[in-house]
């Protein structure tokens, strides 16, 4: 039974996959690749773009499945022996290196690694860092004034605490979410466990929702259904630039991560995905990328999109993220146990 269900799977997710390129052009003289595999974490029109560029640039079809973090996390380790994508594309890195630790992810080094900060890289080489995440505190103009009026907005984690607040912010379920999880750890950290959980345990009853989505607090500030809420920075950039009433305040203290890229181990198409963690790693991939969602690129070389947040404008501690890994199931297990 525990065959066939395996082959079930395996089946559904080669058949999951759809083409951002069918074909390479007539007359194309590159050296001829097999289609790259992609698993997706980020968002599906970034990804059909990227695979359009590296497609165009290099010749080799790109196909790809877009789901979240944790399916796909589950997916890479439980096809490690026999995988059915050669790429996990995004996801923060905690993610990576559980996926690195079950033995589940090949080790490459791109030439355009060498520029690359030391904390948007892994030791080993498995994965790769291709933009910045930072959380910050999101404001619906317009809600927040009708709400608080003559209160100042918050511009630290402190403020978030403020009890007039109750029932206006807006946080991601940590269990489901790495954004939410990413903001555990920023207290955790910043203020040691002590001090963290009972930051952690006087915020959570002022929250009004705790969806499961990463991007669902971004959208919810942005269409006014809350007053505040914990986003990733960029998201909020993206609703402002679209027109909505949005302010991200970039508070002290906060943690940055980064959108990783990392190829399967055991692939038969090992040279293909090389090539795209090079193409990933490029100026004009993440300039793509950041022209459609807002991140910051970590290819110095890379220009942000206008709009954006600069890195040199946010205040990061200085996180462990393979801490962060190793006690995860730990602090959720704490979270669901006495926050939330």
């Amino acid at each position: 039974m525990k065959k066939i269900l395996k082959s079930i799977f395996a089946v559904a997710a080669a058949l999951s996959f759809f083409g951002c390129n069918e074909k390479k052009e007539s007359g194309d003289k590159k050296e001829a690749f097999s289609e790259v595999k992609i698993y997706s974490i980020i968002h599906e029109e970034e990804t059909q773009a990227l695979c359009e560029l590296f497609t165009k640039k290099t010749g080799i079809p790109a196909t790809f499945l877009r789901a979240s973090t944790g399916e796909l996390v589950n997916r890479v380790i439980s096809e490690k022996d026999n995988p059915q994508a050669d790429i996990l594309l995004g996801g923060a890195t905690n993610y990576h290196i559980q996926a690195s630790e079950k033995g589940a992810l090949e080790a490459y080094k791109s030439p355009l690694a060498e520029n690359v900060p030391a904390f948007a890289k892994s030791k080993d080489d498995t994965y790769t860092g291709f933009c910045v995440l930072s959380l910050g505190i999101g404001v619906n103009k317009k809600r927040f004034a009708e709400k608080f009026p003559g209160v100042d907005y918050p511009k630290t984690w402190e403020d978030l605490l403020n009890p007039a607040f109750k029932g206006e912010i807006v946080l991601t379920n940590p269990v489901a979410s790495s954004t939410a999880y990413l903001f555990v750890q920023d207290q955790l950290q910043r203020l040691g466990k002590e001090k963290g959980w009972e930051y952690l345990k006087t915020l959570a009853p002022l929250v009004g929702q705790f969806p499961d989505s990463g991007s669902a607090p971004a959208k919810l500030i942005g269409t006014g259904e809350y007053a505040l809420g914990v986003s990733y920075i960029h998201a909020l950039a993206k609703y402002k630039a679209d027109g909505f009433d949005v302010l991200a305040i970039a508070p002290p203290e906060s943690v940055g991560d980064v959108d990783c890229i990392s190829i399967m181990k055991n692939t038969k198409n090992l040279e293909a995905a090389k090539k795209f963690v090079d193409f990933m790693l490029s100026k004009e991939a993440q300039e793509l990328m950041s022209s459609i969602d807002f991140t910051l690129p970590v290819n110095p070389d890379a220009v942000g999109a206008e709009g954006s947040v600069p890195l040199s404008q946010i205040d990061l501690i200085k996180y462990d993220s393979a801490l962060a890994a190793k006690e995860k199931d730990e602090v959720l297990e704490k979270w669901t146990k006495e926050v939330k």
